[in-house]
């Protein structure tokens, strides 16, 4: 539209010095006399379009001579005969011979070119130009400002293809045109399609160029069948789409399943042509300008039109009039009518609107597509109103004459096979096969490839409902990505690192896996070799517990039984020593026959009960500890690894070789590839590497098949997860992380970790390291109060009972405070005897 706007602009330039440096038809001279305008034509006189615009052309004048009652317009009309240098040779004979004014013609962009550049070459008054072409290039009229676009461009047409695709969910399209000097340019329609799609995320995969004579249609048919293309868009003549299509059908290139649109350099002809030849386009969908064939402006210049064709081109079959009328009619009608002062009421042709048919059986069927509004059954409603829709859905049964639920059934088939069944390269050595396996089926007899990363691929590619095909490639992971701009594979699928020089072969989905790099070594004890081993059974804690307990227990047995027993009396030194053995004895014996007193034996028995709990424990403990002895890395960083100038592993063709010479300066000697977790372990034990690297979900595989004899140990690197690489700006890459995320956010994901990964049994027959505490007395407590409660009531029932016999001997003493401090004294006097 705003192009549009600029090509009036310029004209109201040049047309009004035209005619002021001249009188016309719309200005009159100082006397009074009217001067004739002079417009020269150039039209390929024996083609339909040519012939349309002529009779056009030939109307408007013929009314604008009418309505001033006097012949105003004279028209010079010259051949082209639909080539360039025609065209020119007949613009320079309008200008030199007969003095136009203006030009108007040059329905293809190669002879409007070509009179552009002779009215450009003009050494005297140079005439405006209203050209025919859509395909003009934008900075056409910068360069020339006496051109002046008429008709549309094929931007708009382009979008609605666009649009139809997206709305039937196509991605991928192969663009069918024709090269030669009668066709448009190639370029300007290759242009406007890639840009349409860039804005509804569908692809031009392929581009097929042909010839107007070509005689290799099949064999290039043959081809795009093979590499099973489905969905085409002709941009070609007449002549040469009739011959494709019905090439196609003869092919089984066409139906359900297929789709094939036109360009209006075909639908544009439908109304010239009888049934017999629409019937053999059926099926085919087109893009088709659009003018108002409804109202009553139309119907009498159709009254008309026909009469005056009939009479020019008795031998034409059909005189339905066309857009190339129309274009006709209007350029000249805008050319004659034009003046300065009604300028700001002029209005741009319509150009938003685009005509959208399907051929059935002798006709077709119409839907409309306006810019900015979506689609419709008419175009006669308001463009926001519920009449307009951005999907299709509304207007199928329009479009399709069949079943709703066939038509949806068709559109799912298109989508389905729009996208070209994908080549998938699998590593065919991955080192873990619980990522990749490759392997042969003999009964199948066929390769069969499974493991953790196929399915997730084949989780996300079921979201994306497109075809694809895994295909092993037994070489490294770096060549492997490569081999998808060398366009041998369209996409990746392995347990591939998402590393920064891969990017530039191909794009990556996010990261499905945990990303790192870590490093993992051999365990060794660290428990066996300490000199307080012994100790290690109980916390400090519960050792103190034991040592008073132990203590309280003998003071009470010792207090007890020394009134009965010589040998428990003496002096204090003594006394406590003996404290101190009773109190440990009783560990380990019980001399019920030693004992005299009931109290000391119930005491010692319970104490006794505790005691061989607690030894028991300990000696369980301390056997755990030297059998399953606490284990640790043998090597705890990478700077000690350089310091020892240690030997290190990775896995073979994968990028950590780089890395550890180019990251953590590892000399080249000093690394070594394997390309089996059974290499890798044998390896390690026998001490030929010191160390190994492996990603993160690697490493979890690797730790879970040898628990016992490895660990991980260090820092995490950061470096990129497994991701799956695709082309470079592949236009679903955004749908394959957003089903990415949808396998991950279902659980799905996690489901299939643990069937591939977590699974995995330990192989290796070492002991697993005793990670459980030291005990504490927390473990004992009801032990601990039982015994120190049995003791404390023997002591109590003890001092009561002496009490009351030493009250009995000393009747004298009646006050129970005299009696108990008389007690207190006695005891201390024996004790101290």
């Amino acid at each position: 539209m705003n192009n549009f706007a600029s090509y009036l602009i310029f004209l109201v330039a040049f047309s009004s010095s035209l005619f002021l440096l001249q009188p016309s038809s719309t200005i009159g001279s100082s006397s009074g006399a009217t001067e004739i305008a002079t417009i020269g034509v150039v039209l390929d006189q024996a083609s339909r379009q040519g012939k349309e615009a002529k009779v056009g052309i030939e109307i408007a004048t013929q009314d604008f001579n009418i309505d001033a009652h006097i012949q105003l317009s004279v028209i010079y009309l010259q051949n082209s005969r639909n080539k360039p240098v025609h065209a020119a040779i007949a613009a320079k004979k309008l200008i030199d011979k007969h003095g136009v004014k203006a030009i108007l013609g040059g329905h293809t962009w190669e002879e409007a070119s070509a009179i552009v550049e002779v009215i450009s070459e003009a050494d005297h008054d140079i005439p405006v130009f209203l050209s025919l072409a859509d395909t003009t290039p934008l900075h056409a009229t910068d360069q020339w400002p006496f051109l002046v676009q008429t008709v549309p461009t094929q931007s708009t047409q382009m979008n609605a293809v666009a649009a139809i695709l997206q709305s039937w969910g196509i991605r991928q399209v192969t663009l069918v045109y024709e090269t030669s000097h009668l066709a448009s340019s190639s370029s300007s329609i290759i242009s406007h399609l890639s840009q349409a799609f860039r804005q509804t995320g569908c692809e031009l995969t392929h581009i097929l160029p042909l010839t107007s004579g070509s005689c290799v249609v099949d064999e290039e048919l043959e081809i795009l069948k093979r590499q099973q293309r489905k969905v085409f868009v002709m941009h070609t003549s007449f002549e040469l789409g009739v011959r494709l299509f019905q090439t196609a059908k003869k092919m089984d290139m066409t139906g359900d399943g297929y789709l094939w649109i036109a360009t209006n350099r075909i639908t544009d002809l439908f109304h010239s042509f009888n049934s017999t030849m629409t019937s053999s386009l059926k099926g085919m969908v087109g893009v088709k300008s659009y003018f108002p064939e409804n109202k009553l402006e139309f119907q009498d210049f159709r009254k008309r039109f026909r009469q005056k064709f009939r009479s020019n081109y008795p031998d034409e079959e059909h005189d339905e009039p066309g857009i190339f009328a129309m274009q006709g009619y209007n350029a000249m009608k805008l050319l004659e009518k034009y003046s300065p002062e009604n300028f700001d009421h002029r209005r741009p042709l319509p150009e938003s609107t685009v005509e959208i048919v399907n051929v059935i059986a002798k006709g077709y069927h119409s839907v409309y597509w306006t810019e900015g509004s979506g689609f419709s059954e008419t175009v006669d409603g308001d463009m926001n109103g519920p009449d307009y829709t951005h999907s299709m859905d509304n207007v199928g049964q329009v479009l399709w004459p069949v079943q709703p639920w066939y038509a949806r059934r068709r559109r799912r088939n298109l989508a389905e096979s729009s996208f070209n069944r994908m080549r998938v390269g699998v590593p065919g050595r991955s080192l873990f096969k619980q990522f990749v396996n490759v392997e042969f089926d003999p009964e199948k007899n066929q390769t069969v490839v499974g493991g953790f990363v196929i399915a997730v691929f084949d989780e996300m590619m079921k979201q994306m409902n497109l075809p694809y095909e895994y295909f092993p490639f037994y070489g490294s992971y770096d060549e492997l990505i490569r081999q998808i701009p060398a366009e041998n594979f369209d996409a990746i699928a392995g347990d591939v690192t998402i590393v920064s020089r891969r990017h530039d072969y191909a794009d990556f989905t996010q990261p499905y896996t945990e990303s790192g790099l870590e490093m993992i070594v051999p365990v060794r004890s660290r428990l066996s070799n300490q000199s307080w081993l012994f100790m290690k059974p109980f916390t400090a804690k519960m050792w103190w517990f034991i040592a008073g307990i132990t203590l309280y227990n003998g003071f009470i047995i010792w207090l007890i039984e020394r009134t009965h027993c010589e040998h428990l009396q003496g002096s204090i030194l003594t006394q406590i020593g003996i404290i101190i053995w009773l109190s440990f004895t009783t560990l380990f014996t019980l001399r019920g026959d030693v004992l005299h007193s009931n109290l000391s034996r119930m005491a010692v028995v319970v104490w006794l009960f505790v005691a061989l709990i607690i030894t028991q424990s300990y000696t369980a403990s301390l056997a755990s500890m030297l059998t399953a002895q606490r284990l640790e890395p043998a090597i705890t960083s990478v700077e000690a690894l350089r310091n020892m100038n240690a030997t290190v592993g990775y896995c073979n063709g994968s990028f950590i070789n780089y890395y550890l010479k180019d990251v953590l300066d590892f000399e080249d000697v000093n690394v070594k590839s394997y390309n089996s977790t059974h290499r890798y372990a044998e390896a390690l034990n026998s001490g030929e590497i010191a160390a190994i690297f492996l990603e993160v979900p690697a490493a979890k595989v690797f730790l879970a098949q040898y628990c016992k004899s490895f660990i991980r140990t260090g820092e995490t690197f950061k470096v990129g997860g497994f991701g799956f690489a695709f082309p470079r700006k592949f236009s679903w890459l955004s749908d394959a992380n957003k089903a990415l995320m949808n396998v991950s956010e279902s659980g799905k994901l996690k489901e299939l970790e643990d069937a591939f990964l977590i699974s995995e049994k330990c192989v290796d027959d070492k002991s697993f390291p005793n990670e459980d505490e030291s005990l504490s007395p927390r473990s004992f407590a009801i032990l601990f109060e039982l015994t120190a409660g049995t003791s404390t009531l023997a002591l109590a029932m003890y001092i009561i009972i002496s009490i009351r016999q030493f009250n009995e001997s000393h009747p004298e003493i009646t006050n129970f405070f005299q009696v108990i401090s008389a007690f207190v004294t006695d005891q201390w006097h024996q004790m101290r005897q």
